[in-house]
């Protein structure tokens, strides 16, 4: 009994540190799977999409003042060019990015 209770901890810790071990990177950052995934959340709830929107620097810049934004997105939010990252960001297949057959992700 001991030894199951062990081994099925060791498989959960074991899937927490692969998910946690995928990054996408993006000018020059890397960001967790699970943050690049809150983020498309977040700009899907912003109105953020691929099309060129002129409204696009104001919508960057009210998801860069969301408090439910990752903080690990606060230091792109700072740099020149944020909302061009940002939303190449909220379009990264992550369905692709979990097998790693994406260029901007790694760690698999």
């Amino acid at each position: 009994m001991k030894a199951t209770f062990a081994i099925i901890a060791l498989v959960v810790l074991a899937l927490g540190w692969t998910s946690e071990a995928v990054q996408v990177e993006e000018n020059g950052l890397s960001f967790s799977m699970e943050a690049v995934k809150r983020l498309q959340e977040l700009s899907e709830s912003n109105g953020m999409t691929g099309q060129q929107n002129p409204r696009l620097k104001a919508n960057t810049m009210s998801l860069c003042a969301d408090p439910m934004l990752p903080q690990e997105f606060l230091p792109l939010c700072r740099q020149r060019g944020a909302s061009a990252s940002l939303l190449r960001l909220s379009a990264v297949p992550l369905d692709i990015c979990e097998i790693c057959a994406f260029a901007a992700c790694t760690g698999c």
